[in-house]
Protein backbone atom coordinates (compact mmCIF):
# COMPACT_ATOMS: atom_id res chain seq x y z
CA UNK A 1 0.00 0.00 0.00
CA UNK A 2 1.27 3.81 -0.99
CA UNK A 3 2.18 6.03 2.03
CA UNK A 4 0.13 8.90 1.85
CA UNK A 5 2.49 12.14 1.47
CA UNK A 6 2.54 14.21 4.93
CA UNK A 7 2.35 17.73 5.81
CA UNK A 8 3.18 19.43 9.22
CA UNK A 9 1.27 22.55 9.75
CA UNK A 10 2.14 25.12 12.16
CA UNK A 11 -0.62 27.36 13.51
CA UNK A 12 -3.01 25.23 12.19
CA UNK A 13 -5.60 25.57 15.16
CA UNK A 14 -5.61 29.25 13.06
CA UNK A 15 -8.43 30.36 11.10
CA UNK A 16 -5.99 29.91 8.11
CA UNK A 17 -4.84 26.90 9.01
CA UNK A 18 -8.30 24.97 10.55
CA UNK A 19 -9.48 24.75 6.88
CA UNK A 20 -6.06 23.92 5.49
CA UNK A 21 -5.77 20.90 6.80
CA UNK A 22 -9.41 19.52 5.71
CA UNK A 23 -8.25 20.36 2.18
CA UNK A 24 -4.93 18.80 2.37
CA UNK A 25 -6.73 15.57 3.68
CA UNK A 26 -9.39 15.55 0.89
CA UNK A 27 -5.96 15.49 -1.53
CA UNK A 28 -5.18 12.26 0.29
CA UNK A 29 -2.39 13.98 1.86
CA UNK A 30 -1.23 13.31 5.84
CA UNK A 31 -1.74 15.90 8.42
CA UNK A 32 0.68 16.76 11.61
CA UNK A 33 -1.12 19.16 13.68
CA UNK A 34 1.51 21.13 15.57
CA UNK A 35 0.26 23.78 18.36
CA UNK A 36 0.19 24.16 22.54
CA UNK A 37 -3.22 23.32 22.35
CA UNK A 38 -3.22 20.09 20.34
CA UNK A 39 -6.45 18.93 22.40
CA UNK A 40 -8.22 21.10 19.80
CA UNK A 41 -10.48 18.63 16.96
CA UNK A 42 -8.70 19.94 13.96
CA UNK A 43 -10.35 18.15 10.68
CA UNK A 44 -7.94 16.53 8.63
CA UNK A 45 -4.78 16.30 10.91
CA UNK A 46 -4.32 12.59 12.14
CA UNK A 47 -1.19 13.48 14.29
CA UNK A 48 -0.31 16.47 16.91
CA UNK A 49 2.88 17.59 18.13
CA UNK A 50 3.95 20.53 20.13
CA UNK A 51 6.32 23.20 19.16
CA UNK A 52 8.47 21.81 21.54
CA UNK A 53 8.76 18.23 20.54
CA UNK A 54 8.56 19.02 16.50
CA UNK A 55 10.16 16.15 14.27
CA UNK A 56 9.44 16.72 10.46
CA UNK A 57 10.75 12.96 10.06
CA UNK A 58 8.71 11.60 7.29
CA UNK A 59 6.93 14.53 6.20
CA UNK A 60 6.84 15.98 2.78
CA UNK A 61 6.42 19.20 3.57
CA UNK A 62 6.06 21.88 6.99
CA UNK A 63 3.60 25.24 6.56
CA UNK A 64 4.35 27.87 9.07
CA UNK A 65 1.78 29.81 9.65
CA UNK A 66 2.60 30.84 13.22
CA UNK A 67 2.78 33.94 14.56
CA UNK A 68 1.22 36.15 16.98
CA UNK A 69 -1.69 38.63 15.63
CA UNK A 70 -0.34 42.40 15.51
CA UNK A 71 -3.34 43.86 15.51
CA UNK A 72 -2.98 45.68 18.80
CA UNK A 73 -0.72 48.27 20.28
CA UNK A 74 3.10 47.64 19.43
CA UNK A 75 4.38 47.88 23.18
CA UNK A 76 8.21 46.64 23.85
CA UNK A 77 6.45 43.45 25.19
CA UNK A 78 4.69 42.60 22.32
CA UNK A 79 7.58 43.20 20.20
CA UNK A 80 9.32 40.60 21.46
CA UNK A 81 5.67 38.55 21.11
CA UNK A 82 5.63 39.73 17.77
CA UNK A 83 9.55 38.35 16.92
CA UNK A 84 9.71 35.41 18.88
CA UNK A 85 6.57 33.70 17.38
CA UNK A 86 7.51 34.59 13.89
CA UNK A 87 11.64 34.82 13.87
CA UNK A 88 11.91 32.67 17.23
CA UNK A 89 9.46 29.91 15.91
CA UNK A 90 11.09 30.08 11.89
CA UNK A 91 14.21 29.37 13.49
CA UNK A 92 13.26 26.49 15.66
CA UNK A 93 11.89 25.11 12.51
CA UNK A 94 15.01 25.41 10.46
CA UNK A 95 16.68 23.74 13.49
CA UNK A 96 14.34 20.94 13.64
CA UNK A 97 14.91 20.52 9.57
CA UNK A 98 18.79 20.83 10.08
CA UNK A 99 19.03 17.90 12.76
CA UNK A 100 17.67 15.25 10.30
CA UNK A 101 20.11 13.36 7.90
CA UNK A 102 19.77 15.16 4.27
CA UNK A 103 17.75 12.52 2.53
CA UNK A 104 15.37 12.22 5.07
CA UNK A 105 14.08 16.22 5.23
CA UNK A 106 11.10 17.49 3.92
CA UNK A 107 10.81 18.57 0.17
CA UNK A 108 9.47 22.05 1.09
CA UNK A 109 9.38 24.83 3.69
CA UNK A 110 6.22 26.95 3.10
CA UNK A 111 7.15 29.66 5.88
CA UNK A 112 4.39 32.72 5.64
CA UNK A 113 5.28 36.27 5.62
CA UNK A 114 3.69 39.58 5.22
CA UNK A 115 2.92 42.15 2.50
CA UNK A 116 4.15 44.44 5.29
CA UNK A 117 7.61 44.01 4.34
CA UNK A 118 7.30 46.70 1.56
CA UNK A 119 6.52 49.32 3.89
CA UNK A 120 4.61 52.65 2.91
CA UNK A 121 4.59 52.31 -0.83
CA UNK A 122 2.13 54.75 -2.40
CA UNK A 123 0.86 53.55 -5.83
CA UNK A 124 3.48 51.84 -6.74
CA UNK A 125 3.31 48.38 -7.78
CA UNK A 126 4.46 45.60 -6.27
CA UNK A 127 5.64 42.31 -7.62
CA UNK A 128 8.02 39.50 -5.81
CA UNK A 129 10.92 41.70 -7.34
CA UNK A 130 9.92 44.58 -5.52
CA UNK A 131 13.02 45.61 -2.61
CA UNK A 132 11.92 45.20 0.93
CA UNK A 133 10.50 48.89 2.37
CA UNK A 134 11.34 50.48 5.94
CA UNK A 135 9.84 50.63 8.81
CA UNK A 136 9.09 48.01 12.20
CA UNK A 137 7.02 45.75 10.25
CA UNK A 138 8.75 45.66 6.89
CA UNK A 139 12.22 45.05 9.05
CA UNK A 140 10.31 42.34 11.00
CA UNK A 141 9.23 40.89 7.78
CA UNK A 142 12.66 40.87 6.62
CA UNK A 143 14.28 38.80 9.69
CA UNK A 144 10.90 36.78 9.30
CA UNK A 145 12.12 35.56 5.92
CA UNK A 146 16.11 35.64 6.34
CA UNK A 147 14.99 33.07 8.88
CA UNK A 148 13.30 30.71 6.49
CA UNK A 149 15.61 31.32 3.62
CA UNK A 150 18.48 29.40 5.52
CA UNK A 151 16.59 26.00 4.92
CA UNK A 152 17.83 26.45 1.18
CA UNK A 153 21.22 25.70 2.51
CA UNK A 154 19.72 22.59 3.85
CA UNK A 155 18.28 21.39 0.03
CA UNK A 156 14.66 22.62 1.20
CA UNK A 157 12.72 24.44 -1.66
CA UNK A 158 11.76 27.15 0.87
CA UNK A 159 8.75 29.46 -0.17
CA UNK A 160 7.84 32.83 1.49
CA UNK A 161 4.51 33.73 0.97
CA UNK A 162 3.51 37.28 1.73
CA UNK A 163 0.01 37.67 3.02
CA UNK A 164 -2.48 40.72 2.26
CA UNK A 165 -5.09 41.53 4.63
CA UNK A 166 -7.06 37.63 4.50
CA UNK A 167 -10.98 38.15 4.35
CA UNK A 168 -12.92 35.11 5.66
CA UNK A 169 -15.91 34.34 7.12
CA UNK A 170 -14.85 32.77 10.45
CA UNK A 171 -12.01 35.44 11.07
CA UNK A 172 -12.19 37.39 14.13
CA UNK A 173 -11.24 40.78 12.32
CA UNK A 174 -13.78 40.62 9.38
CA UNK A 175 -16.16 39.43 11.47
CA UNK A 176 -15.34 42.77 13.85
CA UNK A 177 -15.70 44.63 10.71
CA UNK A 178 -19.10 43.21 9.77
CA UNK A 179 -20.08 44.56 12.87
CA UNK A 180 -19.03 47.91 12.46
CA UNK A 181 -20.40 48.04 9.15
CA UNK A 182 -23.71 46.87 9.95
CA UNK A 183 -23.93 49.47 13.05
CA UNK A 184 -23.27 52.30 10.14
CA UNK A 185 -20.26 53.30 11.90
CA UNK A 186 -17.51 52.18 9.17
CA UNK A 187 -16.12 54.43 6.92
CA UNK A 188 -12.42 54.77 5.39
CA UNK A 189 -8.89 55.14 7.33
CA UNK A 190 -7.52 58.60 7.25
CA UNK A 191 -7.94 59.87 3.91
CA UNK A 192 -8.65 56.16 1.91
CA UNK A 193 -6.18 56.93 -0.42
CA UNK A 194 -4.00 54.19 0.73
CA UNK A 195 -3.92 50.88 -1.52
CA UNK A 196 -4.86 47.45 0.59
CA UNK A 197 -3.66 44.54 -0.51
CA UNK A 198 -6.46 41.63 0.30
CA UNK A 199 -7.26 37.53 -0.51
CA UNK A 200 -10.18 35.38 0.28
CA UNK A 201 -9.30 33.07 2.46
CA UNK A 202 -10.11 30.32 -0.45
CA UNK A 203 -7.92 31.39 -2.51
CA UNK A 204 -5.14 31.59 -0.03
CA UNK A 205 -5.33 27.94 1.37
CA UNK A 206 -5.43 27.63 -2.42
CA UNK A 207 -2.45 28.81 -3.19
CA UNK A 208 -0.74 27.67 0.16
CA UNK A 209 -1.62 24.03 -1.19
CA UNK A 210 -0.10 25.17 -4.65
CA UNK A 211 3.05 26.29 -3.14
CA UNK A 212 3.55 23.10 -1.55
CA UNK A 213 2.71 20.88 -4.89
CA UNK A 214 4.24 23.13 -7.50
CA UNK A 215 8.43 22.42 -7.53
CA UNK A 216 8.64 26.17 -9.65
CA UNK A 217 7.71 28.15 -7.09
CA UNK A 218 10.78 29.28 -4.46
CA UNK A 219 11.38 32.33 -2.81
CA UNK A 220 9.26 35.15 -1.76
CA UNK A 221 5.45 35.12 -3.24
CA UNK A 222 2.90 37.69 -3.09
CA UNK A 223 -0.31 36.31 -2.12
CA UNK A 224 -2.89 38.81 -2.62
CA UNK A 225 -5.99 38.95 -5.29
CA UNK A 226 -4.82 40.52 -8.62
CA UNK A 227 -7.00 43.46 -7.79
CA UNK A 228 -5.63 45.44 -4.78
CA UNK A 229 -8.33 48.34 -3.59
CA UNK A 230 -7.85 51.65 -1.91
CA UNK A 231 -9.41 51.79 1.35
CA UNK A 232 -11.99 53.95 0.03
CA UNK A 233 -13.18 51.98 -2.82
CA UNK A 234 -13.01 49.23 -0.27
CA UNK A 235 -15.17 50.88 2.52
CA UNK A 236 -17.39 51.98 -0.01
CA UNK A 237 -17.73 48.27 -1.58
CA UNK A 238 -18.66 46.30 2.07
CA UNK A 239 -20.83 49.21 3.00
CA UNK A 240 -22.48 48.72 -0.31
CA UNK A 241 -23.09 44.84 0.54
CA UNK A 242 -24.34 45.50 3.73
CA UNK A 243 -26.82 48.62 2.44
CA UNK A 244 -25.17 50.68 4.70
CA UNK A 245 -24.01 54.07 4.62
CA UNK A 246 -19.98 54.33 5.27
CA UNK A 247 -20.23 57.59 6.54
CA UNK A 248 -18.09 57.62 9.61
CA UNK A 249 -14.55 57.95 8.70
CA UNK A 250 -11.86 57.53 11.30
CA UNK A 251 -8.63 60.56 11.51
CA UNK A 252 -5.60 59.31 10.70
CA UNK A 253 -4.27 60.93 14.27
CA UNK A 254 -6.99 59.12 15.55
CA UNK A 255 -5.52 55.70 14.81
CA UNK A 256 -2.08 56.37 15.64
CA UNK A 257 -3.46 57.88 19.14
CA UNK A 258 -5.84 54.82 19.70
CA UNK A 259 -3.66 51.84 18.42
CA UNK A 260 0.37 53.50 18.24
CA UNK A 261 2.25 51.48 15.93
CA UNK A 262 -0.37 49.31 14.27
CA UNK A 263 -2.33 52.67 13.94
CA UNK A 264 0.08 53.83 11.76
CA UNK A 265 -0.10 50.62 9.81
CA UNK A 266 -3.17 50.23 8.60
CA UNK A 267 -2.98 53.95 7.02
CA UNK A 268 0.04 52.62 5.12
CA UNK A 269 -0.32 51.65 1.02
CA UNK A 270 0.59 48.53 -0.72
CA UNK A 271 -0.69 47.72 -4.10
CA UNK A 272 1.19 44.26 -4.27
CA UNK A 273 0.51 42.10 -7.27
CA UNK A 274 0.48 38.12 -7.38
CA UNK A 275 3.01 38.28 -10.71
CA UNK A 276 4.41 34.74 -9.29
CA UNK A 277 1.19 32.65 -9.08
CA UNK A 278 -0.05 34.27 -12.36
CA UNK A 279 3.12 33.02 -14.14
CA UNK A 280 2.69 29.73 -12.32
CA UNK A 281 -0.75 29.17 -13.68
CA UNK A 282 -2.59 29.72 -10.83
CA UNK A 283 -6.13 30.73 -11.10
CA UNK A 284 -8.07 32.79 -8.45
CA UNK A 285 -11.47 31.67 -7.20
CA UNK A 286 -12.33 35.31 -6.12
CA UNK A 287 -10.10 37.86 -8.00
CA UNK A 288 -11.98 41.17 -7.75
CA UNK A 289 -13.29 42.68 -4.44
CA UNK A 290 -16.76 42.16 -6.06
CA UNK A 291 -16.77 38.47 -6.39
CA UNK A 292 -15.32 37.85 -2.38
CA UNK A 293 -17.79 40.24 -0.80
CA UNK A 294 -20.74 38.19 -3.03
CA UNK A 295 -19.37 34.77 -1.52
CA UNK A 296 -18.79 35.79 2.02
CA UNK A 297 -21.97 38.23 2.55
CA UNK A 298 -24.25 35.65 0.37
CA UNK A 299 -27.23 37.61 1.31
CA UNK A 300 -26.27 41.23 -0.17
Amino acid sequence: MERKPRVAILGVTGFIGRGLAALLAETGTACTGISRSSANSVSGVDCWQTPDTMDFSGHQAVINLAGEPINRRWTAKNRLRFHDSRVGMTRRVVDTIRMLPAGSRPEVLVNVSAVGIYGDRGDEILTEASAPGHGYLADLCRDWEAAAEEATALGVRVVRPRLGVVLGREGPAFQKLLHIFKSGLGGRLGNGRQWMSWIHLDDLRAALIHSVSSKSLIGNLNCTAPAAERNLDFTRKLATALHRPALCPVPGFALKLTLGGFGSALLESQHAWPAALETDGFTFRFPTMGAALANLIPEA
